[in-house]
């Protein structure tokens, strides 16, 4: 007999975890937000709009005023080319970027979509924004674009992003404007919005077609070492939960020969097939051991003491986060494979700049400081959100950035950008290249660093707030902070704003020499996320997390 106390989570969803794919769709149409619950109203976190129709956040008359409010903010900046758009696998995706399309065809602005009506991953469309604007000519007209997703979040959520001419998430500035609009827009019973039948607008001259699967797929080997993948025969499992990379792992394998297989091709809005995340819920997240399980299972040690793939791969719902499973290792942390990937691409990348720095968000485990420093880079540390990666990127200044969220992009062989979002699909086959180049796993070679410059343990806990105590942990300045040691170490830096750039982190981080925490107020929930690592193990760890929270609960009390 189960145990009713038993967690569920890595055990195959069952029917009661699905969600109500005809109630969600009937809510999205028919579900008008009340404007005066904060949580119904338009706001952008650090990947845009999200919410769900069946919460009053996430409805057809946000996408309506979000659209209509980027147009005017495309108006105002003077963005006159071409918006790509594309869509990811929930089920909310296909009907908002249909209520975006009506929008954008009755203000006349040139779109273009899947050309094979398919699903789009993030990385794909930035790599078409930046591809369109380096190869235009001169005076020509930048072009922008929408991405509708929720990323890895559960099966009921829908999201919307603007991503403007530099390919990657739109600042702060471009999101509080068109989310103030986009409120005033719903404020005014939507007059102001410009909007046309589905039908007219999908016939409409200025709405076109995009290739974006050739685009990105046959630009790969500008990126990555494919003969080296090809030629040791590196056997891949990708699998991509049930997201928009579906058809672009077959084609990548198929193209490019190599020895491929698509794990699990099902798409399925509900996400039946997936197994529960850690709090029992279906999340796409590929960064976690209890929504990998099925592929965690595959890559077990048969009879044979083999494993079935040398790397195998998971993706979100975008492709903006990879999930990289070993046979030695299983599912590596992020901060683990990020740490490899850096030190493997910095010695292998002959035509980057030779002064390019390493970027970093500022909880990203510190073990990539110790890999930067034994690779004589500079390191630049920024806030929480990949916007801060796009310039580095851009000018090759920083040809890599990484998040402890499993995100990460990097530059072309040459040192060119090939895309300034979060590219799944990338990190996922150089999992590949490193192991047909070193002949050995991610996994090995992490164990290698951490010989070198000492094994780090990381974990996040979250800790009750009121919504005050979270805007004043906001709003922190280093010298609210009087502690003077931490966890039996001296406190070396209080941070409140990033030192790769000085901008606000919106919370606090304090570092010793071999430890540190950082604490950040949830945006959705009545909590703050402390985000703690030590080298000197669990039980140190344990008593930074416990000082942390003390801490934080004085200064914020």
């Amino acid at each position: 007999m189960l145990d009713p106390m038993a967690s569920r989570a890595g055990t195959v969803a069952l029917p009661q975890d699905l969600v109500d794919i005809t109630a969600l769709l009937d809510a999205y149409f028919d579900v008008a937000p009340d404007l005066g619950d904060p949580a119904q109203r338009v706001a952008f976190g650090t990947s845009g709009h999200r919410g769900s129709s069946l919460k009053a956040s996430f409805n057809e008359p946000h996408i309506l005023a979000i659209t209509q409010a980027i147009v005017e903010y495309r108006g105002r900046q003077g963005i006159t080319g071409p918006l790509f758009i594309g869509r990811d696998t929930h089920a909310l995706s296909e009907p908002a970027q249909n209520s975006a399309l009506e929008v954008l065809a009755a203000n006349g602005v040139t779109v273009l979509v899947d050309a094979r009506h398919g699903y789009t991953p993030t990385p794909a469309l930035s790599h078409a924004i930046l591809k369109y604007n380096r190869e235009a000519a001169p005076g020509t007209p930048q072009a922008d674009g929408i991405v509708v997703t929720p990323s890895h979040n559960p099966p009921g959520d829908g999201g919307f992003k603007y991503n403007p001419p530099h390919g990657g998430p739109a600042d702060t500035d471009a999101t509080g404007w068109i989310a103030d609009r986009a409120n005033q827009l719903l404020e005014n019973g939507l007059r102001g919005v410009k909007r046309i039948p589905l039908n007219d607008a999908l016939s409409a001259d200025t709405t076109g077609k995009f290739d974006f699967l050739s685009s990105y797929v046959d630009d790969l080997p500008s990126v990555l070492n494919l003969d080296a993948i090809r030629n040791a025969g590196v056997r891949i499992g990708a699998d991509p939960m049930g997201g928009a990379s579906v058809d672009y792992w077959g084609e990548i394998g198929e193209r490019h020969q190599l020895n491929l297989t698509v794990v699990n091709p099902t798409v399925d809005p509900q996400w039946a097939f997936m197994t529960l995340d850690w709090d029992e819920k279906i999340r796409m997240d590929c960064s976690s051991p209890s929504a990998m399980a099925s592929l965690i299972k595959r890559m077990a040690a048969g009879a044979d003491c083999t494993a079935a793939y040398d790397v195998a791969t998971g993706n979100d719902a975008d492709a903006d986060r990879h999930g990289i499973v070993t046979p030695d290792g299983g599912l590596m942390n992020p901060n683990h494979y990020l740490a490899v990937a850096i030190d493997y691409l910095y010695r292998n990348r002959s035509g980057w700049n030779p002064e390019s720095v390493v970027g970093k968000t500022l909880v990203s485990s510190s073990i990539i400081d110790r890999v930067a420093g034994g690779l004589g880079r500079k390191l630049v540390e920024v806030p929480v959100g990949f916007k801060w990666f796009v310039p580095g990127l851009l000018s090759g200044e920083g040809a890599f950035g990484g998040e402890e969220s499993a995100g990460a992009s990097f530059n072309k062989l040459d040192g060119s950008v090939w895309t300034t979002d979060k590219d799944g699909i990338l990190l996922a086959l150089l999992a590949s290249e490193i192991t047909a180049v070193t002949g050995q796993s991610p996994s090995q070679l992490y164990k290698g660093l951490t010989d070198q410059f000492g094994a780090p343990v990381y974990a996040r806990i979250d800790a009750a707030a009121t919504r005050e105590q979270k805007s004043k942990l906001g709003k922190l300045s280093a010298s609210d902070v009087t502690a003077t040691s931490l966890a039996g170490e001296e406190i070396t830096a209080k941070l409140t704003e990033a030192p790769g750039n000085g901008a606000s982190i919106g919370g606090l981080k304090v570092v010793t020499e071999n430890a540190w925490f950082a604490a950040r107020p949830s945006g959705t929930e009545d909590v703050y996320k402390i985000y703690a690592e030590s080298f000197k193990g669990a039980d140190h760890l344990k008593q930074v997390q416990e000082e942390a929270k003390a801490l934080v609960d004085g200064v914020i009390a």
